[in-house]
C-alpha cells in the first residue's frame, strides 16, 4: 500500500507542528521534517498541540533537503503559491510509488532552487487573492484530507462507528447526567 507523507522544509512556527503531527496521526501519514526548525523537537508548544496523540506518530528527520532525497524515493508534490495547478490535478491513483506532499516555512515557504527542479509539480490550494496564504498546519490538513478521500487506506475509520464513544453514542447519551461542560462537545 502506496503511504502519504507530509514533508515540513524548514518549519518555524511549535504550534503549526504540533497540529501537523496530530493531523498526520490521523490521517494515517509520516512525517518528515526538514532542519534547521524554528522550534526544539520536544518543545512544549509543540507537545501541547500534539496532545497525547505524539506517541502513535511516524516520525523522520534529515539535515536538509539532499539527505531527505537519499533516504526517499516516490512521488513528489510542492504546495506553494507559485502553483499553477489545484490539488485535483494531482494524479492520485496512478501511481503505486509513495505520495510526498511538501510544505514550506511559514515565512518564506520552500527554496527557489528546489521548486525550480519540479515545474510540473507545484500546487496550490485555491484562495481569493485578499490574503498571501493560509496556515500551514490548515493547508497540511486540507491536503491529508484530499489523500483521504482519492487513496484508499484500511487505517481510516470513514464508514465505521465513532471509535471513542461508540456508534448509537447520540442515541443513547442521556443529556441530564452530563455535566455543562460535557453538553458544549455534543
Amino acid at each position: 500500500m502506496k503511504k502519504i507523507n507530509v514533508v515540513l522544509y524548514h518549519p518555524e512556527i511549535p504550534q503549526n507542528a504540533g497540529n501537523i503531527m496530530r493531523s498526520c496521526v490521523a490521517f494515517d501519514a509520516k512525517l518528515h521534517l526538514i532542519r534547521p526548525y524554528g522550534f526544539n523537537i520536544n518543545d512544549k508548544e509543540l507537545k501541547r498541540s500534539g496532545l497525547d496523540y505524539l506517541k502513535y506518530l511516524e516520525l523522520e528527520e534529515y539535515d536538509d533537503f539532499d539527505d531527505f532525497l537519499s533516504k526517499n524515493k516516490g512521488n513528489f508534490y510542492f504546495l506553494t503559491r507559485y502553483g499553477n495547478k489545484t490539488p485535483k490535478d494531482i494524479k492520485w491513483n496512478e501511481t503505486e510509488n509513495n505520495i510526498y506532499l511538501f510544505f514550506g516555512a511559514e515565512s518564506v515557504g520552500i527554496a527557489y532552487d528546489i521548486l525550480k527542479k519540479y515545474p510540473n509539480n507545484l500546487f496550490r490550494i485555491p484562495i481569493t487573492k485578499n490574503v498571501r496564504s493560509i496556515n500551514l498546519a490548515n493547508t497540511v490538513a486540507i491536503m491529508l484530507y484530499e489523500a483521504s478521500i482519492n487513496i484508499p487506506n484500511q487505517n481510516l475509520s470513514i464508514y465505521e462507528p465513532e471509535e471513542f464513544k461508540g456508534k448509537n453514542f447520540i442515541e443513547e447519551v442521556d443529556l441530564n447526567t452530563l455535566d455543562y461542560k460535557h453538553k458544549e462537545w455534543i
